[in-house]
């Protein structure tokens, strides 16, 4: 998403405005310290580009609030003047493609102090175009991170605070400078938490698997949507604890998120997954995804806000 042209439209400091206008100072306290939250939301146009839909807004918003709460703060807007507020600036904005929605909550004042405290945290939201962040029709190519992911003691890690994702950006970094698409991070006791920015699932003898929130997994609603999905489609499913030598002899092996959507992951350090191309569970969960998300299955209409 680097580089990405934002849309005219911000909402920031209580009002849509310009983009180009919603700026902090310099000294602000989230700048220096990390001291926010964040939400990664996707519009997706329908096929036939007539509607726009965003997908599980409010399911985002839920665990915006929750992430919020961890930090022991709160912002002036409740659970449905958010969604009221995204939706407004996505039709001001009228994108006509894939979009990221970004809302984030952040520390406005500018103390020279890690102090959360006395901090208050004020709200914005903006949109950037955005197709695939991942691929999801060429298999990835992994690797497990050394560094390990942030245990819920240290960071919370089923919040999105701002500043944890020093830990992402290391071992994504790393990964690819050494010529793979992302990472793979173990837990504190060495089982498989995530991805960088994505929930891990793998198939094995027909069950897919994936690891436990209690791995320091963040609650992902993509990861959400699967389970589900798996569950609606009688597919057998566990939740577990996943050893590292496991993923090596994974029939599938798939990546979930926001931005990686469904990706199906065809190496982990040099071990080809399965085949090494995209599995059945795989390819019916990834195609039932994106017949959801564009408006092609009725059975899932209140996942999706027209705007």
């Amino acid at each position: 998403m680097s580089g990405q042209q934002s849309f005219p439209f911000a909402f920031f400091e209580g009002k849509i405005i310009p983009f180009k206008d919603a700026k902090i100072s310099i000294s602000n306290n989230a700048l220096q310290y990390g001291n926010g939250i964040f939400g990664g939301i996707r519009c997706y146009v329908s096929e036939e580009k007539k509607d726009v839909f965003i997908f599980r807004i409010s399911d985002h918003y839920k665990r915006f609030l929750k992430s919020l709460r961890i930090l022991n703060k709160t912002i002036s807007y409740n659970y449905q003047e958010l969604i009221d507020i995204t939706v407004k600036l996505a039709k001001k904005n009228h994108p006509d493609t894939d979009t990221y929605i970004r809302p984030f909550a952040y520390a406005k004042e500018g103390f020279i102090s890690p102090d959360l405290h006395p901090l208050t945290f004020d709200f914005a939201i903006y949109m950037v175009p955005l197709g695939e962040y991942l691929s999801v029709d060429k298999g990835l190519k992994l690797a497990v991170s050394n560094w390990i992911r942030i245990n819920d003691n240290m960071i919370p890690s089923r919040a999105k605070v701002c500043g944890g994702y020093i830990n992402s950006s290391m071992a994504k970094g790393d990964a690819v400078a050494l010529g793979f698409d992302d990472a793979l991070m173990l837990d504190i006791s060495g089982h498989v938490a995530e991805g960088t920015g994505a929930n891990f699932f793998m198939v094995r003898d027909g069950l897919l698997i994936t690891s436990p929130k209690s791995s320091d997994a963040l609650e992902g609603i993509t990861r959400r949507t699967i389970i589900e999905l798996a569950n609606d489609r009688h597919i057998p499913f566990l939740e577990r604890e996943i050893d590292r030598t496991e993923i090596y002899i994974a029939e599938e092996a798939f990546l979930t998120g926001t931005g990686a959507q469904v990706a199906w992951i065809a190496e982990i350090d040099g071990r080809v997954i399965g085949s090494g191309k995209i599995g059945p569970i795989t390819k019916k969960l990834q195609t039932l995804f994106f017949n959801i998300v564009r408006g092609k299955e009725k059975r899932y209409a209140s996942w999706l806000n027209k705007i």
